[in-house]
């Protein structure tokens, strides 16, 4: 990518949701490219649910374009436990930033949707095409809901006020910056916590949720900001994109990777009256790749250094 032209292009930006996985990263790689003009807000500073809040902060910045990576997220026992706030709260968050970006004049959004808005039975890879052609696995409902919503408003807005809205929907994301609350995490970064911690007590296995058959795809949280920032000076378009690396592993030979990068020698045991979710979740990423964009880090990479990110965090807690 040439870095003066994403200075050129890109800019004066906000950056919603700059403390968490993928909007930490996305600031991280706008300052790689050496863009300065970021404007970031954190929660305790500015309510994203608040309209009245968020349309006093469009009208004091000045905003050309809008990365919304602000949102609530979790795994599958948060999702079941918080659907309220899966649902509304990201309902309110993304209705309120693209209004006011909107409003405010920026030129352009990138709204970050996920690939769980896909049918639970959708053919494999999933195409772009395969948006509401089926029902949602039931277990993060609540978080695909709000998720197709906001990429359908982006298309609204473009279509009705030609708003130049765009939408990304990325794979299973991992990473600095990750969430390792076993009680809300992601299925990756809970590996890395449990394989670790049973390392470190002498632990003779893990157990893992489910059967360990389903298979995931996971993109590698830096790649996706780098995809963002591509597709923010080179995309317009109301089709929303797949972001992903094409290719996927079971969660069974997805923890003992990581046991094996953790340095955890145990056993993988399996709760199988644990739900399992979707069967396979693999995306079509040929749209993006045409466009010149594809994935650079290898999972066992990228898992290494999310687990030293761990670490360094662990050892200051």
């Amino acid at each position: 990518m040439d870095e003066d032209q994403a200075n050129r292009r890109v800019g004066p930006v906000y950056v919603a949701g700059h403390r968490g996985l993928v909007g930490s990263a996305i600031e991280r790689r706008l300052r790689q490219a050496g863009h300065a003009d970021i404007v970031t807000r954190s929660s305790d500073q500015l309510d994203l649910r608040d309209p009245r809040a968020v349309d006093a902060f469009f009208r004091s910045e000045t905003i050309d374009h809008v990365f919304l990576a602000a949102a609530w997220v979790g795994g599958i026992m948060a999702n079941d436990r918080q659907p309220v706030d899966f649902l509304q709260d990201n309902l309110r968050i993304q209705t309120n930033v693209i209004e006011a970006a909107y409003r405010h004049g920026a030129k352009k959004l990138l709204f970050l949707g996920s690939s769980c808005i896909y049918p639970k039975y959708a053919e494999q890879p999933i195409t772009e095409e395969a948006l509401l052609t089926g029902a949602l696995e039931p277990t993060n409902q609540w978080y695909a809901i709000a998720k197709i919503a906001g990429l359908k408003l982006c298309q609204a807005y473009r279509r009705q006020h030609g708003f130049d809205a765009i939408s990304v929907m990325p794979t299973n994301l991992y990473g600095p910056g990750d969430n390792f609350d076993l009680q809300s995490s992601h299925v990756l970064p809970a590996l890395i916590r449990k394989c670790h911690e049973a390392k470190e007590s002498g632990a003779d296995h893990i157990t893992i949720w489910g059967s360990g058959t389903p298979r995931r795809e996971f993109l590698y949280v830096d790649d996706l900001a780098d995809a963002c920032v591509f597709l923010m000076q080179e995309y317009s378009d109301d089709m929303a994109l797949n972001v992903g690396v094409g290719e996927d592993i079971s969660i069974l030979e997805l923890a003992h990777l990581v046991a094996a990068v953790v340095g955890f020698q145990g056993d993988i045991r399996r709760d199988t009256d644990k739900p399992d979710g979707t069967p396979r979740k693999l995306l079509d990423v040929s749209r993006l790749q045409q466009l010149g964009w594809k994935a650079r880090t290898p999972l066992k990479d990228g898992i290494l250094q999310t687990y030293t990110a761990f670490l360094d965090r662990y050892s200051r807690s």
